[in-house]
């Protein structure tokens, strides 16, 4: 536990799918892999009619990519390994038959974005900012992109990756398509996520499987675009830039 995990829990035809990590929610390979298996097993549950992806914590919704794992990257294949746990997590909600609904209760970095951009419809806190961070490291959003560009457009794909020291507000992100709506208290989050999906419950399942494959239609070759985008983040990894950038964030963070 005390690396993170990922657990999951159906009631009343919703499931819910909650990772934590003690480092901001960040994303280690064990991590996205639990995740994805989690997804993809709660959409083959024929008494499934939505799952919910949050977690836990009262900090950041999720960090990204855990910079632990990201130094101890070194060779290309490693880094392909590691960074296809981001396609795999968003191919698993491109492909569940029923709707995935994002619970973003604060800020989220990086592959967060990523994966608050691959939820169907992602709910959110006031103050849950979004920064699309991997230019800073040498890396490049390439395997949450897709996720990001449909989500938002070319236009604010391209100001997220080239921008990733700014941190947008939540109004930003709904304004761009990136948050379905903001709520002021943790509490009227839940509430709205919680009256959304009990609504979902009560719907054909045949027919949110069908407008589910609508709402995604154009992204069939995301099972190997996606894997192909992660070989170029596994590249850029072993870059002396990546490891003297994370060096210095570390070091950082340890002065306080």
């Amino acid at each position: 536990m005390s690396d993170g995990y990922v657990k999951s829990e159906v009631l009343n035809g919703v499931a819910t799918v909650t990772f934590h990590h003690p480092k901001s929610n960040s994303l280690p390979g064990h991590i996205l892999r639990a995740m994805a298996d989690a997804i993809n097993t709660c959409g083959q549950d024929a008494s499934v009619r939505a799952i919910v992806l949050r977690s836990e914590g009262d900090k950041a919704f999720c960090a990204g990519a855990s910079f632990d794992e990201l130094v101890s990257i070194n060779d290309a294949e490693t880094g392909l390994a590691f960074f296809s746990g981001f396609a795999h997590v968003i191919n698993a909600i491109r492909k569940a038959p029923v709707l995935v609904i994002g619970r973003i209760h604060a800020h989220t970095v990086g592959g967060g974005v990523g994966l608050a951009c691959a939820m169907d419809i992602a709910y959110a806190h006031e103050k849950a900012s979004a920064r699309l961070s991997e230019l800073a490291i040498g890396i490049g959003p390439f395997v949450v992109g897709p996720a990001v560009e449909r989500k938002v457009g070319t236009g604010t794909f391209g100001l997220l990756s080239a921008s990733p020291a700014l941190r947008r507000e939540a109004d930003w992100c709904v304004q761009r398509g990136m948050y379905a709506e903001t709520f002021p208290t943790i509490e009227a989050l839940d509430a709205r996520i919680d009256a959304h999906t009990k609504e979902l419950a009560t719907y054909s399942p045949e027919a949110m499987a069908e407008l589910k494959k609508v709402m995604w239609k154009g992204t069939e070759d995301w099972d190997q675009l996606l894997i192909e985008r992660a070989m170029i983040s596994g590249r850029l990894v072993l870059s002396d830039f990546t490891r003297e950038a994370i060096a210095k964030f570390k070091a950082a963070v340890a002065k306080g």
